[in-house]
């Protein structure tokens, strides 16, 4: 793998790992992170250069790669004057892993392709510990020979990298994975508090059905600290909402029923008033408990 020039706009709790990964596997890192403090701790810990905005991470990058908060992030941090449709130069590759809308991916790949630029969409799943591990599993959208030439570097942080399709399709993949979680989740939660009020130890639950076709991640990684009320594991019910809404929009115009799906949403809903937002969504739970 040829090393690159990479800038990697948003340290969050999977930016943070994942430039850290490309950094260590050699690349000339840049970084860029709307709070700066995070971005010079980063620097200060894994080297590699700071950025103070958008645009300057851009500037000179083979590629650039972002991962923030929604829709509304990613446009802060591509577009106007210190962002970096307005730094890249002619050539470069832009990534995006934020989890977004496929609408917002496909406006990103028309307009960087006006101005000379490649763009994927390349959301991820794995969550923190993926992030951390390198293990992610990423989902791209856009040109095959645009794939070809970002697999490699991808890969230095996930475990699985494949091309879904065409522009919009790796955000439309990671929308099926989010009604994956919600609903697998729901089922843990049924589960984990059946066997407790059945008197079972629920970790002993947990090894035997997860040799038969009961099993899941989230069974074998949530089951047990559900059982314990533990539900600080990074990935908030704030943002299963906003993923889910994704998902509801998309649905709306491809004829697809959620109902399941709604239902989930409606029961994080309440948790969310409840003030449970920033537990992670195995706290999906905490529905069946009374209030």
């Amino acid at each position: 793998m040829l090393m690159a020039k990479i800038s990697f706009v948003g340290l969050g709790v999977m930016g943070y790992p994942m430039a850290r990964h490309l950094q260590k596997a050699g690349h000339d890192v840049t970084v860029y992170n709307r709070t700066t403090a995070k971005a010079e701790q980063w620097v200060k810990e894994f080297g590699g250069k700071l950025a103070l905005t958008p645009r300057e991470a851009a500037i000179g990058a083979d590629m650039v790669m972002t991962c923030v908060g929604n829709d509304n992030d990613v446009r802060s941090v591509y577009y106007g004057d210190d962002g970096i449709f307005a730094g890249a130069e002619p050539g470069a590759l832009l990534i995006d892993h934020t989890t977004a809308s496929a609408d917002l991916a496909k406006e990103l790949y028309l307009a960087a392709k006006k101005q000379g630029f490649d763009f994927l969409d390349a959301p991820v799943s794995g969550g923190q510990a993926g992030a951390e591990n390198a293990v992610l599993t990423v989902m791209c959208g856009g040109d095959e020979e645009v794939f070809k030439r970002a697999e490699p570097v991808l890969s230095v942080y996930g475990k699985a990298v494949t091309l879904v399709g065409a522009s919009g399709c790796g955000q439309l993949c990671k929308m099926a994975n989010q009604l994956c979680i919600a609903n697998v989740l729901a089922g843990v939660s049924e589960a984990v508090r059946f066997a407790q009020k059945a008197g079972l130890d629920v970790n002993i639950v947990r090894d035997v059905v997860k040799m038969g076709s009961g099993s899941s991640w989230q069974l074998e990684n949530r089951a047990a600290t559900m059982a314990e009320g533990k539900f600080d594991f990074g990935f908030a019910i704030d943002w299963i909402r906003k993923d889910l809404g994704f998902c509801f929009e998309e649905a709306e115009r491809n004829g697809a029923k959620l109902p399941f799906a709604k239902q989930i949403d409606e029961a994080y809903a309440e948790l969310q008033q409840r003030g449970l937002g920033r537990c992670d969504t195995s706290a999906l739970i905490c529905i069946l408990d009374d209030k």
